[in-house]
């Protein structure tokens, strides 16, 4: 069957199709949203729909959020393309990947007939239209405003080029004639088949992960429950009020926190692994189908099973109480935001032990606290989940099932057993410093372990009477220094030491943390410059500075050091105030400051997008970026597009995602980039703070 792209946009307006929640969040690049339009242009095949003909029930949503009409389809494959069709023909808004509203909107030059996704060049010139939205409402009107404009400029036009305009812009607008192959499922046939069907079509020529296909399941089997998972992650992006006024509803609590936007996959994974016992979501997936291995069969009793495992497990893992406690805990460990956090994975699974040592094995919860803290420190010091972290969790997934129900004291035991095989004293003497030879702070697992013990230990910054954990406070926006600053400034090295390679210079043993009052003070003098003055200065208490050299792991003598001995020595002091601060840890003391929840009354200001950092004119097109770690070696540029192109092959519409493909999750896309200039590598960051200051 044959539908009309009209009829298409049309149904879709007035909730006739409704988008049942199978597809994973995802948002097409808006060069794959030109391309269609091309292609529907050219009059080339792009697809076919796939519809469910199923009466709505409430569990779905419509793509345009008009839900007064009873749906009569729902889209089983198509999504994007659909969604596309909608939004760039409308000019209705979609949300990308952190809920934030997006335009998509793609441009049209009726000389060349070329579309193109729009850009700030696009929409100055007189020979494109901005925004082809415009044309499917009249194609006469349109027509007309794009020659007044054109004319305006002080261009020449024909009758002969007038009457070819005419025609094209007809032809655009016909595009609402273009027909789609539409296949339509019976509403007889049977929710297991109807996911089946998903599934297939969407694991050729698609990566779909594995909690992609639980997610289908659930949606079709059990879409309240993926309703609730949709919910929790959306929201942790958001304060209730926010929230509120995104959906509609009243929003008493969300999942807001410093340290992780939710993902529907984190939420998955907690999942299966409290309700189902499972580390492995493709084990899991596997469970849910319930199917014989040998004869394909489904055992239905025990899909039922597995199922309602999930179905108990749901409210465990979205309880706000255990959400606000498990944040409690991290900040008992020091960690004061996401950047101290490499790897996502490590707060899952952390979160997974809290769960179950609060509900299955009934730890008292002060207790939970500070082990979930040591645990989670463990674990990113040791990279526990990198690499096999499925394997990992199910090893300890089944270290704690052998234990019977609320046996606290077998939970602890085993917990502090197998943090204490971790870290043992040659980890402290060994590992730890060699884990320092790096400049990718950011990314660092030890260099961060070490900002939370500056945090634990209470310590005052760098010869600056200001702790630690208030320059690393998420709420406080931060002007300069996101790191910290250099002991031996660069330009000392470069101009007097010779040395040129940034890896070397940005060493994380270089660095401390302090203010940018301070940074100017040392300026790019040798240590033994500016340290006797810094001491003279501020430091006449002399408890105090001794402090000040051990927090801060000064070697004795420091300032007078070769640089290669002193990074060598540093990092062994760093190594041991690290273990001093697991060691308080241990001890149950944390760090002395009194817990609190995440404010829920204000959101974080938006950062701009790569689309609004062009329209700004702070990038242009052709710009190549790096990370701003010389450690990275990526080949990232602005392309024609704006979008951003990562060697050649990877195409993006955001800062974040690019980022995100790169497996970096603990900053920001604007964070995490830095443009070429002729002055060197500038971040993205202190562009948008119109600082010009140079890494």
């Amino acid at each position: 069957m044959s539908w009309q792209v009209g009829s298409l946009v049309a149904s879709v307006e007035n909730g006739t199709i409704q988008l049942p929640d199978l597809q994973r969040p995802f948002v097409w690049p808006a060069t794959k949203v030109r391309d269609l339009f091309d292609s529907m242009y050219r009059g080339y095949p792009v697809g076919e729909l796939m519809f469910w003909d199923v009466a709505a029930t409430g569990e779905t949503r419509s793509i345009s959020g008009n839900d007064h009409v009873g749906a009569s389809h729902q889209i089983v494959d198509g999504q994007q393309r659909l969604t596309s069709l909608y939004a760039a023909i409308t000019g209705q808004k979609v949300r990308d990947e952190n809920y934030r509203p997006k335009e998509i909107t793609i441009s049209f030059n009726p000389f060349t007939e070329k579309f193109e996704v729009r850009t700030p060049a696009f929409s100055k010139s007189t020979d494109w239209v901005e925004d082809i939205s415009r044309c499917f409402t009249s194609p006469l009107a349109a027509h007309r405003a794009f020659v007044r404009r054109y004319i305006a400029s002080g261009k020449e036009l024909t009758e002969e080029m007038d009457d070819r305009l005419a025609d094209v812009f007809v032809r655009l607008h016909g595009l609402q004639n273009y027909l789609f192959d539409v296949v339509h499922i019976q509403k007889e046939v049977d929710k297991r088949t109807v996911a089946d069907i998903f599934v297939r079509i969407n694991s050729e020529g698609v990566s779909l992960k594995a909690y992609d296909y639980i997610l289908t399941w659930l949606s079709v089997f059990w879409p309240d429950g993926r309703e609730e998972i949709e919910a929790f992650a959306r929201n942790s992006r958001l304060s209730p009020a926010h929230a509120s006024e995104v959906t509609g509803e009243r929003v008493r609590w969300t999942a807001k926190n410093p340290y992780l936007d939710v993902e529907t996959g984190h939420v998955i994974r907690t999942l299966v692994a409290i309700g189902q016992n499972r580390a492995k979501l493709a084990d899991a997936y596997n469970a849910l189908q319930a199917k014989d291995r040998v004869t394909g069969m489904v055992d239905s009793d025990r899909q039922e099973r597995e199922l309602n495992l999930l179905r108990i497990a749901l409210p465990t893992v979205l309880n706000p109480l255990h959400w606000q406690e498990f944040i409690h805990s991290i900040q008992t460990a020091g960690f004061r935001s996401r950047k101290g956090i490499t790897s996502t994975t490590n707060i899952v699974a952390a979160y997974v032990f809290f769960l179950l040592g609060r509900t299955r094995y009934g730890v008292e919860l002060q207790v939970l606290r500070t082990l979930t803290g040591r645990w989670l420190f463990m674990s990113q010091l040791t990279a526990r989940y990198t690499g096999s972290g499925e394997s990992q969790l199910q090893k300890d997934l089944d270290r704690f099932a052998e234990l019977a129900s609320h046996d606290s004291t077998g939970f602890i035991r085993i917990a502090n057993e197998v943090i204490t095989n971790e870290l043992t004293p040659d980890f402290w003497a060994y590992r730890v410093p060699d884990a320092l030879v790096t400049s990718s702070m950011a990314l660092s697992p030890a260099y961060q372990c070490y900002l939370a013990a500056l945090n634990v230990l209470g310590a005052d910054m760098f010869m600056l009477r200001m702790p630690v954990r208030d320059w690393m406070d998420p709420s406080l926006p931060s002007v300069k220094g996101v790191e910290g600053h250099h002991l031996f400034p660069r330009k000392y090295q470069e101009n007097v030491l010779g040395i040129t390679d940034l890896k070397r210079i940005n060493q994380a043993a270089n660095f401390a943390p302090t203010d940018w009052d301070t940074n100017i003070l040392i300026s790019d003098r040798t240590p033994s410059e500016y340290w006797p003055q810094l001491v003279a200065d501020r430091g006449r208490d002399a408890e105090w500075l001794a402090k000040q050299q051990y927090w801060h792991a000064m070697p004795k003598n420091w300032d007078t050091l070769d640089y290669d001995e002193f990074l060598h020595q540093r990092r062994r002091l760093i190594a041991t105030v690290t273990h001093d601060a697991f060691a308080r840890l241990s001890e149950g003391r944390g760090p002395d400051i009194e817990l609190r929840d995440t404010p829920d009354s204000i959101d974080a200001p938006d950062e701009p997008t790569l689309a609004e950092m062009l329209e700004r004119a702070l990038l242009s097109v052709g710009d190549n970026l790096d990370p701003v770690d010389p450690e990275w070696e990526v080949d990232a540029t602005i392309s024609d597009d704006g979008t951003l192109i990562i060697d050649g092959v990877h195409v993006f519409d955001s800062l974040d995602e690019a980022a995100h493909h790169l497996g970096v999750s603990n900053m920001t896309g604007l964070e995490f980039w830095a443009v070429e200039t002729d002055e060197g590598l500038v971040p993205l960051v202190d562009i948008t703070r119109g600082a010009v200051a140079t890494v």
